[in-house]
């Protein structure tokens, strides 16, 4: 069977996801969890269709929607909104700067390393001109950004805190 290992893959990250968001999302906060998940769907549908229709990258092989959608529909539909909206959840409003930057730094090593490592062994995702330093990049961006709307949605919490 071709692509036994990136289906496996796929169909794991999509269980372990959901498990973190069963175990990590507090029945009280599914609705503050909601507003990143969304919003971070819509941004990265954008950055995601950008990116595959310039040819920069190429996902050979999707479980889903292989014949419509080019991008990686469960990791811009699914499983980065989902880190997003934990992201949001556990931010550490009340820490330092140096902390916070921690905080976005760690968040987004973890999915450029998992990242490294599909475009190193498996068919997910090919890099045509692009770098893991853009995918840093632009997954720093798109997590400063989604909590920036986050703050702003839920502006009243906020209300005191100065820094995203």
């Amino acid at each position: 069977m071709a692509y036994k290992v990136e289906k496996t893959i796929l169909v794991s990250s999509w269980i372990v996801t959901l498990l973190l968001l069963i175990r990590f999302v507090p029945r009280d906060k599914i609705r503050e969890a909601q507003i990143p998940f969304l919003f971070k769907q819509i941004v990265t549908w954008l950055f995601g269709l950008i990116v595959v229709e310039k040819g920069l990258i190429e996902y050979p092989y999707r479980l889903l929607f292989k014949k419509t959608y080019k991008g990686s529909f469960c990791f811009e539909y699914f499983i980065y909104p989902a880190l997003c909206a934990l992201f949001n959840l556990y931010y550490p409003e009340k820490r330092n700067a140096f902390i916070k930057g921690l905080y976005y730094f760690f968040h987004t090593s973890l999915i450029t390393v998992f990242e490294i490592i599909a475009v190193k062994y498996t068919k997910l995702i090919q890099y045509k001109k692009w770098t893991w330093y853009c995918s840093f990049i632009t997954i720093w961006i798109t997590y400063y950004i989604s909590r920036l709307y986050y703050r702003w949605f839920n502006k009243n919490q906020f209300s005191n805190a100065l820094t995203p």
